[in-house]
């Protein structure tokens, strides 16, 4: 059995992991011919291999990791060769929780908002109506029909308005998506989770709009991306890989013949696979070059890709994406962006299952101000009974209970739609 290990905490919190001390983190720059990776440590859907793990048969393969822009990876020891002073798994991880605690400190007041009951339902409505006016609007774009701007900024207003009266309504839904709508429901939730970003930010109300409505059109050129490739059960080959690649340009075509499109809209749409190092796609830029609003867009996209499940790919506890952007900003974001980020949605987002150190689970329901670590939640199942608990929800600041671990809900086959606020 694997020996279990226990964290660094975070104010209390003790999140337990498997231990394994032969994974290590390594720059890409001492990669060898003969290593065993056993994680490409990137956006899985930004490498053309048909897998994250396999041993180093050549030179080729490390320049080819270089150009994607890796800079990082972790090797598996056991199986191929070793670095001696390497930082470990463990260690790693360790760190990382050291620097949430620090976000989780720094103290992020929300401004006030109604409750959340008030909003639940409407936002529902809204969501679906959003996703239902992406798809048609997808749809007629690859017939050749244009963007209808008017058409899209009522719908803007609306998500901008939920955002503001109590995100915590409109949000989880962004964790919601079936397979075959991946690409639509993926541009309403980083509209929503870009306008919840940009309010956090303290950006003036019709600067959010524009970035929201950016947001919501990011991908409008998938739409000329064959469904052969944009829904392939399976990894892209390197011709299909470069072909998605092409979908930023494509954005950029349809919405420089768009009447209405102003530049911060643009700006997003353009710029969401930027880096800040100058490993993104499709010009390069690199630190300062790349707008507020592209620096933006390529966090919540990455955020909202990793979380997301897709066919052949299960998507990353929220928490746990939001440590691998904590990870990947020491190369290709800005660290005070993602910062920012982190303490707008908070260190356990709303809609997320956590466990309880009383066995019990819940699900996040709000953060509380000035206090990630210790959210509004509602407790709905004791892991340890093996049984469904009466719905009752609770502030973590009042109560002699917090949150030990994140959890999959599948893993307790509870239906993540069941469990919406209404």
């Amino acid at each position: 059995m694997a020996h279990v290990s226990v964290s660094p905490t975070l104010k209390g919190i003790f999140l337990p992991f498997v231990a394994s001390s032969m994974i290590k983190k390594i720059p890409v720059a001492d990669l060898l011919v003969g290593m065993y990776i056993h994680d490409l440590n990137c956006d899985w859907m930004e490498h053309p291999f048909l897998t994250n793990s396999f041993t180093v048969d050549g030179k080729a393969r490390i320049a080819k990791i270089r150009s994607l822009g890796i800079r990082e990876v972790y090797i598996d020891t056991d199986r191929g060769l070793d670095v001696t002073n390497a930082p470990t798994e463990e260690e790693v991880r360790a760190a990382l929780q050291q620097r949430m605690e620090s976000i989780a400190s720094s103290g992020y007041e929300r401004p006030r908002q109604i409750e959340l009951a008030e909003e639940a339902q409407r936002a529902q409505r809204l969501h679906t109506e959003a996703n239902r006016i992406i798809r048609a609007m997808m749809t007629d774009v690859r017939l050749g029909a244009q963007v209808e701007v008017d058409r899209m900024e009522p719908l803007v207003e609306n998500l901008v308005d939920s955002i503001f009266r109590n995100q915590n309504a409109l949000l989880p839904l962004a964790g919601l998506k079936r397979h075959d709508d991946y690409t639509f429901e993926h541009s309403v939730s980083v509209c929503a989770l870009m306008a919840a970003f940009a309010r956090g930010l303290d950006l003036p109300r019709q600067t959010i709009k524009e970035i929201a409505l950016g947001a919501l059109l990011h991908d409008v050129g998938k739409s000329k991306v064959p469904d052969a490739i944009l829904n392939k059960p399976s990894r892209l080959t390197a011709a299909e890989f470069a072909r998605m690649q092409e979908h930023v340009t494509f954005s950029i075509q349809i919405l420089e013949e768009t009447p209405g499109i102003l530049p911060i809209s643009m700006q997003v749409a353009a710029q969401h696979h930027e880096r800040y190092d100058g490993s993104g796609y499709p010009y390069q830029l690199k630190g300062e070059t790349i707008s507020l609003y592209g620096q933006m867009a390529s966090i919540v996209d990455v955020y909202d890709a990793i979380s997301s499940d897709r066919v052949y790919h299960k998507g990353m506890q929220p928490s746990e994406a939001l440590k691998k952007l904590l990870e990947w900003s020491e190369h290709h974001f800005d660290p005070k962006l993602v910062h920012s980020f982190i303490r707008a949605i908070g260190i356990y987002p709303s809609g997320s299952l956590v466990r309880l150190e009383s066995g019990r689970l819940a699900v996040v329901r709000e953060q509380n101000e000035g206090d990630l670590l210790h959210p509004q939640v509602e407790v709905i199942y004791h892991s340890e009974r093996r049984c469904y608990l009466t719905p009752e929800r609770i502030d973590l600041r009042r109560v002699p209970d917090r949150v030990v671990s994140h959890e999959e809900y599948s893993k307790w086959n509870i239906d993540p739609k069941n469990r919406l606020p209404s």
